[in-house]
């Protein structure tokens, strides 16, 4: 009987946010999902081990979500990152689509009931994604954009988000729980203190076209001193890069990437930073190294 597989609700919408120290912005995500215009929609938060009270900022919403009809699970976990926060989160998702906002950014009102239109009447796609829109967290204002779009009409995204071609942000991307959880049938991710989303998205988009509804329905905060945009120290960046290529692996692994010319791109894909780290940090042996070794791998030319 454990075997048996699991039976997604119908329709149902299952958002599952990781959050750390989010008091002062975990209740601007939560509005914005109580906002939705439609109707099946479950929301579970994982506290990331919060310092501040942010717990307490959630708890405040449970008689809205009850009164909107829509389940609200607040998870309570140790502070590790935010991939082991959704690690705790992923094993309650019921819903047959699954999406995952970061806690400081806002879905707009019609996010959840577009995709799920566009995936109802387009049944051969097991995922899609709309387009972000930025604002400041601290005036509101709509700030520059932090990632590029890319080819919008393309599909086939898996290089384009590894390499930085199109954006990555979270919560534009709706996925089939079903089709997620045949990749992660254990219901975990890697847990890496970077990323996430390479995670949450790589390995899906592999094997998935995703097309994309141009219409800007997520809303990033660009707030300073967020885990991804404040600034590192050299160690700490030397670090961040060498986590990014250990979870690459990983990805590869899942994936299943043997072939050749995507081995090739892989090893382009790193070298290419290592020769971005080298430079910004005015190491020019290792930089000669890495330009080196891109050459010879067909990838490379002095930027």
């Amino acid at each position: 009987m454990g075997n048996e597989p699991q039976i997604y609700g119908k329709g149902l919408v299952s958002v599952v946010t990781p959050v750390f120290n989010g008091e002062k912005y975990v209740s601007r995500l939560l509005q914005s999902v109580l906002d939705q215009t439609y109707p099946r929609v479950e929301m579970i938060l994982v506290d990331d081990g919060s310092e501040d009270r942010t717990v307490l900022a959630a708890e405040r919403y449970r008689e809205q979500f009850a009164r909107k009809g829509y389940r609200y699970e607040i998870i309570r976990a140790p502070h590790k990152n935010a991939s082991a926060a959704l690690n705790r989160g992923l094993p309650l998702v019921r819903g047959e689509y699954l999406v995952w906002p970061d806690g400081d950014d806002r879905l707009a009102p019609e996010s959840i009931e577009a995709r799920v239109r566009f995936l109802l009447e387009n049944p051969a796609y097991s995922c899609v994604r709309s387009l972000p829109s930025y604002f400041d967290d601290k005036t509101g204002l709509p700030a520059k954009a932090q990632e590029r779009r890319g080819e919008l009409a393309k599909e086939e995204l898996f290089w384009d988000v590894l390499e930085g071609k199109t954006f990555v942000c979270c919560g534009c991307y709706m996925l089939k729980s079903q089709r997620f959880f045949e990749i992660y049938p254990e219901k975990r991710i890697p847990e890496y203190d970077v990323g996430q989303n390479f995670q949450m998205l790589l390995p899906f988009l592999y094997r998935y076209k995703c097309p994309t509804v141009q219409r800007e329905l997520y809303e990033v905060a660009v707030r300073e001193g967020s885990s991804s945009r404040r600034a590192l120290s050299e160690r700490e960046r030397a670090e961040r890069y060498e986590g990014f290529e250990r979870l690459v692996d990983d990805i590869a692994a899942i994936c299943a990437i043997q072939d050749k010319p995507s081995e090739k791109r892989l090893l382009q894909w790193k070298l290419r930073r290592r020769l971005d780290l080298a430079r910004s940090t005015g190491k020019w042996d290792q930089a000669v190294r890495a330009l080196w070794r891109l050459c010879l791998a067909g990838g490379g030319r002095w930027p």
